[in-house]
């Protein structure tokens, strides 16, 4: 039986405290975390994994800086280790602006009360779908195929790297629960932290398929110019909801309604729009509305039954 996944949260949770180191930083001036009433002296922006750390860290830096000259206020890019340290750093106000998938949205809304601003247009699209990747050389063609076979993944709260593909698994092939399915279905799993790392553990030998977005082999052809040939799509998800830009919910209405109108205006602005398509293959952003994500609430309840998220 692998790990309840709310040992995972507590376990994320005690990480992004520890690393935090009790500092006063964000803190509301004078205010009692009421709804809609943080006002910070540094707003901190979240960002998940989708590549290296560092190398989002410092892409994200340009538009920090426009986002603190247009606000008047220091804003900070910080990059967490896993999406569950993101929920958890904006439901304890220690991230104030998260970068983060449906699956996570979903999460932080049920759990804190995290709402959704804007969301991603990638390829005039505000939905995308999920894909499975293997060798080419591996002789595996087929969903069937991977029965025995080593699967890694990006983090159980990646919609596309987790929710959705066991979710499929689960309906196609007559699992009642995620667990069943790691164990009795694949003979391993490989949380890879990323979806980068995902496929590459796939390219490396170290798994057999990688559950990923459409497609994350875009983003390693550089270093692996070959990928697109060595690596195989076996197939392919129901449409999921795009990213989002989600706010907690104590943070200043006003500041929220400035916020959201800088990053709608990031679609006239090349610099900014190419930043967000190097860390998240971003085109543009639009708006956002919670009954856009239903289809994944209502994945995220039948998971809630089967695994203590």
């Amino acid at each position: 039986m692998k790990k309840i996944y709310s040992l995972l949260l507590v376990l994320s949770l005690a990480f992004v405290l520890a690393a935090c180191g009790g500092s006063d930083e964000g803190d509301a001036k004078g205010g009692d975390n009421k709804e809609g009433s943080i006002k910070p002296e540094t707003i901190v922006i979240g960002f998940v994994p989708s590549q290296d750390s560092d190398t989002i860290a410092d892409t994200i830096q340009p538009m920090a800086d426009r986002l603190s000259e247009e606000l008047g206020i220091e804003v900070k890019g910080q990059v967490m280790t896993s999406y569950t340290s993101l929920v958890e750093a904006m439901g304890a106000n220690q991230v104030h602006v998260g970068f983060i998938p449906a699956f996570g949205y979903v999460l932080a809304n049920e759990q804190y009360g995290v709402e959704v601003i804007l969301k991603s247009i990638r390829h005039g699209s505000g939905t995308y779908k999920a894909q499975y990747l293997v060798r080419s050389d591996s002789g595996i063609e087929t969903l069937e195929d991977l029965e025995g076979k080593v699967w890694a993944y990006p983090d159980k709260a990646s919609t596309s790297g987790y929710l959705f593909p066991a979710s499929q698994l689960m309906k196609k092939f007559d699992y009642a629960s995620a667990p069943e399915l790691e164990t009795d279905f694949f003979s391993a799993t490989v949380p890879a932290g990323s979806h980068d790392t995902a496929a590459l553990a796939v390219l490396e030998g170290d798994a057999d398929v990688a559950t990923t977005f459409d497609d994350v082999r875009t983003e390693l052809e550089e270093e692996h110019p070959n990928i697109m040939e060595e690596l195989t799509v076996i197939g392919y998800t129901d449409e999921i909801p795009n990213d989002t830009i989600s706010v907690t919910k104590e943070l200043d209405n006003g500041l929220v309604k400035k916020i959201k109108d800088i990053f709608l205006s990031f679609n006239e602005d090349e610099e900014m729009i190419k930043i967000m398509n190097e860390v998240y293959n971003w085109d543009a952003i639009d708006d956002a509305a919670p009954e856009e994500y239903k289809v994944v609430k209502e994945t995220y309840k039948k998971f809630k039954d089967n695994i203590e998220l």
